[in-house]
């Protein structure tokens, strides 16, 4: 049996984010040898992907890069929040946002076909997923058109990556503000925004509901209309941007807030791990 050094153990651990006793086992397998024991986790991951495929994936983290034209950002997913504040799993978002945002993809699907590293983003996350002994996957893929961004990281957690990202593609030499809706959007979680970007059906959803409600509350039948249309009116401050108080000064929309900033908000995005 090769005597395995704890160095060795500890370098090939670092180089490949792998358990400590599939570590060792792989070096005393390979006979000390670290290039073999490399291929021996490697091929041993691999086998394992197909296995964790059905594992949830409810860690992770948010990445963003900024360009002259776009903002791109996306969630990578895992299991655990071992790998999320892994060194490792955070230099691969790092290396498959830039891809995604030097390519100009917009979607998982086109994203995963990407070029990286002489191979593929889809056959490099499979790759590091191999190593890791963790199911990790690109979840989301936003790609936001505009000329200026703020971007807003969160961390629920100070010893984890972003856990809540949001770009807002905005006109308009007010940054700080910009930033603030940003930290807004991150709070409130609105979908649209604005009130006419919500579909219509959404929209005759919400109004039946509503109106079935008020009338099994027994409200007066001629009182309906205007009692609907409030309660719509309630419904759009959850889902648009611009409807929604803002949460640093509830008295004040956020149409007022950019109205009197200067500023038009052209598109936002917001992904949170897991959500």
């Amino acid at each position: 049996m090769a005597n395995v050094s704890l160095a060795d153990i500890k370098a090939l651990r670092e180089r490949l984010g792998t358990g400590m006793v599939d570590t060792k086992n792989a070096l005393t397998e390979a006979d000390g040898d670290i290039e073999k024991a490399v291929e021996i986790l490697r091929l041993k991951g691999a086998k394992g992907n197909a296995k964790r495929a059905d594992r949830s994936t409810s860690e992770g983290l948010i990445a963003v890069v900024e360009s002259a034209t776009a903002a791109t950002m996306i969630e990578l997913a895992c299991e655990t929040d071992f790998v999320a504040k892994n060194d490792k799993f955070i230099a691969l978002a790092d290396k498959v946002v830039q891809a995604l945002a030097d390519s100009g993809a917009e979607t998982v699907e086109a994203a995963l076909a990407v070029e990286l590293d002489g191979s593929t983003v889809g056959a490099v996350i499979e790759e590091q997923a191999a190593t890791i002994g963790e199911k990790v996957e690109l979840r989301r893929v936003a790609r936001i058109a505009g000329s200026q961004f703020a971007v807003y990281l969160h961390r629920t957690s100070k010893d984890l990556p972003p856990q809540i990202g949001v770009v807002v593609a905005y006109e308009g030499s007010d940054a700080e503000t910009a930033r603030g809706i940003a930290q807004h959007i991150s709070f409130a979680a609105p979908v649209y925004l604005s009130r006419e970007d919500v579909p219509e059906s959404d929209v005759e959803n919400e109004r039946r509901i509503v109106e079935e409600i008020s009338r099994n509350e027994g409200k007066p039948e001629a009182a309906l209309p205007k009692i609907v249309e409030g309660r719509l009116g309630a419904y759009f401050k959850q889902v648009a941007l611009l409807e929604q108080e803002y949460a640093r000064d509830n008295k004040l929309t956020i149409s007022k807030v950019v109205a009197d900033a200067g500023l038009t908000v052209a598109g936002f995005a917001r992904f949170k791990v897991g959500a």
